[in-house]
């Protein structure tokens, strides 16, 4: 064999070798991991991908838009769908049965109810009730006593609500006896009644003023007549997106998931 043969067919070796590269590099599967089933270095996100249903507290609508927005562009593949309702109206769901991935509700013992049929929970944010009004708060309330007055339309939110049970738990520690024109079935019912005039003044988290400070304003109540609220969150069981449901739960923990909740007006947890 000719030596200008054998080096021409060298090079073509190695050329060929250097187009196969980096095919090989990406012949993994669609997991994010490599040809060997190790994760692929580069890849978007460790969390397996799958469409999850996130059962979760009314007060938590806007922050978690945002949060599942952020998440699902960190985890491409992952697809997040929330049910907001009042906590009783989710454990009841879990109870029954429903098919979910995650439940978050706005206080520990909605959360142990289902405490057979859901993980480990783990506390993710705490928040406070501040009293809204109407924009300008025309009726000038600025204490708790004003919602006695009985000339004054205060709606607040069931006692089976989380944001019911915190509201009557602060009045009754201040001895102030209110007559609600309604009792609402979660926390955002109460803030629509303030914000569309059919209430004067009602209890709702800081977080709902904060979210409708364009239409309300918000009073605060002092620390130590106040409530504080824990949202825990913990995946379900019986999931089939078990890995996928604890990877969501986890990451509302991390550095970026506190932020979200924490620029959205909630405490640390």
């Amino acid at each position: 064999m000719s030596l200008t043969l054998t080096r021409r067919r060298t090079a073509a070796a190695v050329l060929t070798a250097a187009l196969l590269a980096p095919l090989a590099a990406c012949s993994g599967d669609d997991t994010g991991k490599g040809a060997d089933g190790s994760p692929a270095s580069g890849s978007a996100s460790a969390a397996p991908r799958a469409n999850l249903t996130v059962l979760a507290a009314a007060s938590l609508t806007d922050v978690f838009k945002t949060a599942g927005a952020a998440y699902e562009k960190a985890h491409p593949g992952t697809k997040l769908t929330f049910s907001f309702a009042g906590s009783q109206e989710l454990v009841a769901q879990v109870s029954q049965g429903s098919p979910a991935d995650v439940l978050v509700t706005a206080d520990t013992k909605s959360m142990d109810k289902v405490r057979a049929d859901t993980g480990t929970p783990a506390i993710i944010a705490k928040n406070r009730l501040v009293i809204v009004t109407g924009e300008g708060n025309p009726f000038e309330v600025d204490d708790l006593k004003d919602l006695a007055d009985t000339k004054l339309k205060v709606v607040l939110a069931a006692p089976e609500v989380p944001a019911g049970k915190y509201s009557e738990q602060i009045l009754d520690e201040q001895g102030i006896t209110v007559k609600p024109v309604s009792q609402e079935p979660n926390v955002r019912a109460v803030l629509s009644k303030v914000e569309l005039g059919e209430a004067d003044a009602g209890l709702v988290y800081k977080t709902d003023a904060e979210s409708a400070k364009d239409k309300v304003d918000a009073v605060e109540i002092p620390d130590d007549r106040n409530a504080i609220a824990q949202y825990p969150a913990a995946t379900v069981e019986g999931s089939k997106n078990a890995e996928a449901a604890a990877a969501f739960v986890a990451w509302l923990s991390s550095p970026e998931g506190q932020k979200i909740l924490q620029d959205a007006g909630f405490q640390k947890p």
